[in-house]
């Protein structure tokens, strides 16, 4: 008796719709839908399947021949349409016209009207290699073409058993650098949102044309960047008719050239190529691209080998360049415009697009397989946040240091009535609640010392515009950085050697104050001393003998000072002690008094508030 036949599992997709599904044989019409289920061989000491327990599951799965709607499921498969064409011991994945001819078989039974309401079964051999590659091609139509994301379109593949098999390159030894299908989905989807892959907008007759050998061997694995093999044309000798180097697309269709050259120069010619980056050795002349106006460098380095740092930066300027400034595209070659031809292009899709090194090598595999071998794939993982890096400081450091430069810019647009002093800036005042709730910066504005007290540093002051003098708030922010000075007076009193601007009835803001006053003998002056030798110095007599000067201390609080002849009577020393001087008028003679020996006589160290004596 033979042993019952073996199914592979059925994983489902889209329910009573679309399933993935793997047969040892070509599934029929009488293909029980779902297969019996299979038990497990380590649970079971026989190596056979017992005759009760197969007579079971088929009378189990006899009834789901059909689905719900009654109608027996469509198979297909694509295993003997869409070859992989390896070129060592890989074996996929399949590239981007294999998706868009699934896409196609599987869109024309879907919408076949004798198929509607059935089951639609993919189905694949039950191999390793054949299981990896169904699989793979579902999930990126998924994301593709059904707009899924990656995590819904692999979580069906988990069901998989055993496992998808991964991925390798195409090189002769054993793999040691594995692709999965995840990354291949996830490099996938990652073009895709980047706008670098549009299946809608993919040309599949342009690129199964010229990825054959025989016609120019290119692919463009983005908007930006073709790769293709090196073309070979050896120019006649020296002493031999020399070919005309064909300047145009009519010149380049009668050139006589091989067939995959002249392709590549018509395709570069009429689709933007900007610049072509040679690799390997010279294999033709670079005079056929340069005389079409496309800029050609060689930047050689071995074959099977990885390029230095140095000039994997240079090729990033000059490609980025190309594509931002001039809007050109960029062609990459070596000898067979695989490994030394996917570092370079992986290098700036990470650098621009923030790829991953598995996702940026299964992403260019997809549009040109073969893409990047052996040890190169090592070296793009561990670069891979160099490059990033590379980005990061090209752009948005570049941008930050940029916006910062422009705010610590200093101000120089003076305006009317203020004087702005070189190098400096206004301190910008802040929300008392902001300052409240931030202890940091609420520490720098601190209450002002008590008038009369010493000062380090400079003299600081602010006063009111107005003529009506008005007691601040103590919560007011100090502002260190300004002065504000209101004097009241007749028009045709003037200042001539002051060192501060007065205007009658305008406001004169300093954002630097005037340096520390200091007497002939080098001793300290307060700031009372320096206003009174300043105006007996420079004032003018008016009716009154008196003028009065308003301005507000960093106390924030404003007050009045009576500037009268040095002459003060005991009296009124006595007015200014008691009460702290505050609030308290002062009276003087109205005649100018004498001048003492040290210049003028030093009034008290505590700032008075008054006005003008009663009865004037």
């Amino acid at each position: 008796m033979s042993p019952p036949a073996v199914y592979g599992n059925v994983i489902e997709y889209i329910a009573d719709r679309l399933y993935l599904a793997s047969y040892t044989a070509p599934p029929s019409s009488s293909t029980p839908f779902p297969p019996p289920a299979i038990p497990d061989p380590h649970k079971t000491t026989s190596q056979h399947v017992p005759s009760h327990i197969s007579r079971t599951a088929h009378k189990r799965n006899k009834s789901a021949v059909v689905n719900s709607s009654g109608l027996k499921p469509v198979y297909f498969t694509v295993d003997d349409a869409l070859l992989y064409n390896a070129f060592h011991h890989d074996f996929g994945p399949l590239h981007i016209g294999h998706l868009y001819r699934f896409a196609v078989t599987l869109h024309d039974i879907l919408g076949d009207p004798k198929n509607e309401g059935r089951v639609v079964v993919f189905w694949s051999r039950p191999d390793g290699r054949a299981r990896g590659n169904a699989g793979c091609l579902l999930a990126c139509y998924m994301v593709l073409v059904q707009s899924w994301p990656p995590h819904l379109a692999l979580s069906p593949l988990a069901q998989c058993d055993p496992p998808l098999m991964p991925f390798r390159d195409a090189g002769y030894s054993q793999a040691d650098f594995v692709l999965n299908v995840q990354d291949v989905v996830y490099g996938v989807w990652k073009a895709k949102e980047k706008g670098i892959v549009n299946l809608r907008e993919f040309g599949l007759d342009e690129y199964e044309k010229f990825e054959r050998v025989d016609m120019g061997d290119f692919n463009w694995v983005s908007p930006n960047f073709l790769a293709f093999a090196s073309p070979q044309y050896a120019l006649p000798p020296p002493h031999k008719e020399q070919p005309f180097i064909p300047t145009n697309h009519d010149e380049i269709l009668a050139s006589g050239l091989p067939t995959p050259f002249r392709n590549v120069l018509e395709h570069f010619h009429t689709r933007d190529i900007g610049l072509v980056v040679r690799l390997n050795s010279h294999l033709y002349p670079a005079e056929y691209f340069t005389a079409l106006g496309i800029t050609h460098i060689d930047m050689i380095f071995d074959d099977g080998t990885c390029p230095p740092l140095n000039l994997v930066r240079k090729f990033i300027n000059m490609a980025h360049n190309m594509i931002t400034v001039h809007g050109k595209h960029i062609a990459v070659h070596c000898k067979a415009g695989l490994g030394r031809t996917g570092c370079l292009i992986g290098a700036y899709l990470i650098y621009r697009y923030g790829f991953t090194a598995n996702e940026v090598i299964a992403y260019m595999r997809f549009m040109r397989p073969g893409m990047v071998v052996g040890p190169q794939q090592h070296w793009l993982h561990l670069n891979q946040g160099d490059f990033r890096q590379w980005w990061f400081e090209d752009t948005i450091m570049q941008a930050a240091l940029e916006k910062q430069a422009m705010q610590l810019a200093p101000l120089r647009t003076p305006t009317k009535g203020k004087r702005v002093l070189s190098g400096t800036t206004p301190t910008k005042r802040s929300v008392l609640g902001e300052m409240a709730a931030n202890e940091t910066a609420s520490q720098q504005i601190l209450p002002a010392p008590t008038p009369g007290q010493p000062r380090k540093g400079s003299s600081r002051y602010a006063t009111t515009t107005g003529s009506r003098r008005e007691r601040p708030s103590s919560h007011t922010p100090q502002q260190p950085d300004s002065i504000e000075i209101h004097q009241d007076g007749d028009e045709n009193d003037s200042v001539n050697a002051s060192p501060i601007r007065r205007k009658k009835s305008s406001t004169i803001k300093m954002v630097e104050a005037e340096p520390e006053p200091t007497a002939a003998d080098g001793t300290h002056m307060s700031e009372e001393e320096y206003l009174l030798r300043q105006y007996r110095r420079t004032t003018s007599k008016s009716p009154g003998g008196k003028r009065s000067v308003s301005y507000t201390t960093t106390t924030t609080t404003t007050v009045s000072h009576t500037v009268t002849p040095p002459s003060i009577s005991a009296a009124e020393k006595a007015a200014q002690r008691n009460g702290n001087g505050i609030g308290n008028k002062v009276r003087s003679s109205p005649r100018r008094g004498a001048v003492t020996a040290a210049g003028v006589r030093k009034a008290s160290g505590r700032v008075v508030s008054g006005g003008p004596p009663k009865g004037t």
